[in-house]
């Protein structure tokens, strides 16, 4: 799993790309703060080499807890700035700093 920020000068936002690779996975969305923990607003894109990729514009100065959704699975990223425990989760959350 592999993370990439990329700061705009024009503007406040950073573009996050997130990267999962999960060949035999059907479906893997990545969600968090940033979307209300929704799937359906957060679906990576299957490539033909078998990984899952997305971009989101995310404002900056922010941490976000996220994780991704593999095949109704959560998982989280090992490349994560940090973690943090969600006690609504009951599980430790992966956090995003941008």
């Amino acid at each position: 799993m592999a993370i990439k920020k990329q700061y705009l000068k024009s503007k406040p936002v950073c573009k996050v790309t997130f990267s999962v690779p999960a060949e035999e996975a059907k479906t893997v969305a990545v969600v968090g703060d940033f979307n209300k923990w929704n799937p359906k607003k957060s679906s990576l894109k299957k490539l033909k080499n078998g990984t899952f990729k997305g971009t989101f514009d995310l404002p900056v100065e922010n941490s976000y807890e996220f994780r991704y959704l593999i095949d109704g699975n959560y998982t989280n990223d090992a490349e994560a700035d940090r973690f943090q425990w969600n006690d609504y989760a009951g599980a430790e959350n992966a956090v995003l700093e941008v």
